[in-house]
């Protein structure tokens, strides 16, 4: 992962820890109405892949115990990873695409719920994505996978050139030669592995994504209704299909792109025909970019624009991000894909504790706290979720009395310590364990493994019941607290 030069090294603090009565009266742990469903407390979990669900995209025994872990520790809100909207391969990712999914999703918002003692809801994060494939060998990539041109021909001078020899010449070249010769998409297939865009309008699939995404997403969101959560999360964030029609990348010419009313119109198309199907009185939200952190990417102006549009279309709450993008992507090796979390832009969305003058906590909160003023003063009470490195009570409490978002969302800590909120409710928050920030759990996501903790993974291997990685050197999920 990408990290700023300055180097200059954070540590998490405990902060404040309060009494279970100045955690009572706190905001942190007041009730909050979010469109159909009401939050005990403003705590919420968001998404996070864990890589436990089947190479088919089903529910499996640990995606139950994974989610239930978190259960336990009782926060306001858990949103469920990011599910896939098509019934088509994705690799160890839960799908949600057909309706053969929903007994082992009933059967995880059934065991969720449970494990809260009901204390919980249980929402879930709606995905669709773009093709991008690995980083070929450069030999296969000239045998295989480039589409030999009269181009090609033409700039190594033989018009008549057979297929063959063009791919063997070329193959021959320096990558100095090759960039003369190869279109830019062409240099990127073979630098980092072919990637789809939603400005590929030449291809059908891609021209034709605003007449399909709204029935799969409408279709995906019914499904999850049935399936008993509380809630859905469209995702419109990152290096998506969604946020890449929100971007300023995105220069389609087809009413679908360009200015900011061409690019949030298929989003606002798609919350309409998710509304249709799931009524009125279902909780339905999205997560999107405060920023996008890329050159001649969206702003904040441009997300609270956005934020603005999606409340007028009666989202009942807004979730921001920042970054994760592909555009500045690390190369990926040979027989890897690109992950959108190795540049800049990703270091935005994951900061860790080696960091710049900003420092990795908090990092999201002056542009949410913008896209929330908008809304409001647009005459809108959408609550706003924020989230970037909360990991104390202090910085929770204080995002919420300065106005920053309604409701504070916490991934790493509360995956460092899933009972971190209920520690701090019950005058427990000494034994809070503090996330440090290092990004082990991103490494392991990038490398696609089971996400564990490092602060927890090798803790009672050999304990009764707990289930092991593949590998048997790491816990699956965090041990149970038991408050003395």
């Amino acid at each position: 992962m990408w990290r700023p030069p300055q180097r200059i090294q954070f540590e998490p603090k405990p902060g404040r820890i309060p009494s279970v009565a100045e955690a009572a009266a706190s905001r942190l742990f007041s009730p909050v109405k979010v469109g159909a469903i009401e939050l005990e407390q403003r705590t919420w979990v968001p998404a996070m892949v864990p890589w436990r669900a089947s190479d088919e995209g089903y529910v499996t025994d640990d995606v139950v115990d994974w989610y239930c872990r978190f259960a336990r520790g009782r926060p306001g809100a858990i949103v469920i990873e990011a599910t896939g909207i098509r019934d088509v391969p994705s690799g160890p990712l839960l799908r949600i695409g057909h309706d053969r999914f929903l007994p082992g999703l009933k059967r995880l918002t059934k065991a969720v719920r449970e494990a809260s003692g009901g204390h919980t809801k249980l929402l879930i994060q709606i995905i669709d994505f773009l093709s991008i494939r690995r980083r070929p060998d450069r030999t296969k990539f000239f045998q295989q996978f480039l589409r030999v041109t009269d181009a090609h021909r033409a700039a190594l001078g033989g018009p008549g050139m057979s297929d063959a020899d063009v791919r063997e010449k070329l193959a021959m070249l320096s990558e100095e030669k090759l960039v003369a010769i190869l279109s830019a998409r062409e240099m990127e297939a073979l630098r980092f592995g072919q990637r789809e865009r939603v400005t590929d309008v030449e291809l059908p699939q891609i021209r034709d994504l605003p007449q399909m995404l709204p029935d799969l997403f409408s279709a995906a969101a019914h499904r999850a209704k049935n399936a008993g959560f509380d809630g859905v999360e469209l995702h419109y964030a990152h290096a998506y299909t969604m946020a890449s029609f929100l971007s300023r990348t995105n220069t389609r010419e087809d009413g679908y792109g360009g200015s900011l009313e061409g690019r949030a119109r298929l989003p606002l198309e798609v919350i309409v025909a998710v509304r249709q199907k799931v009524g009125a009185d279902y909780t339905l939200g999205c997560r999107f970019l405060a920023e996008e952190c890329i050159e001649g990417g969206s702003t904040v102006e441009d997300a609270a624009y956005f934020g603005v549009q999606f409340a007028r279309a009666g989202l009942d709450f807004l979730s921001t991000s920042r970054g994760g993008k592909f555009d500045d992507a690390k190369q990926p090796g040979v027989g890897q894909a690109a992950y959108p979390y190795t540049g800049p832009s990703g270091y935005e969305c994951m900061p860790q504790y080696i960091s710049d003058e900003k420092g990795p906590f908090g990092r999201n909160v002056q542009a949410t706290s913008a896209i929330r003023r908008a809304v409001r003063e647009a005459g809108f009470d959408t609550p706003v979720v924020c989230t970037g490195g909360v990991h104390n009570f202090d910085m929770a409490e204080k995002m919420l009395a300065d106005g920053v978002c309604d409701i504070v969302g916490s991934a790493r800590q509360s995956l460092a310590d899933p009972d971190w909120t209920l520690k701090l409710a019950r005058g427990a928050g000494a034994q809070v364990r503090l996330c440090e920030f290092t990004n082990y759990c991103e490494g392991l996501d990038q490398k696609h493994k089971a996400v564990t903790c490092q602060l927890w993974d090798k803790i009672d291997l050999k304990a009764p019941g707990v289930k092991l990685t593949a590998d048997g050197k790491r816990r699956l999920t965090p041990p149970e607290w038991t408050q003395g």
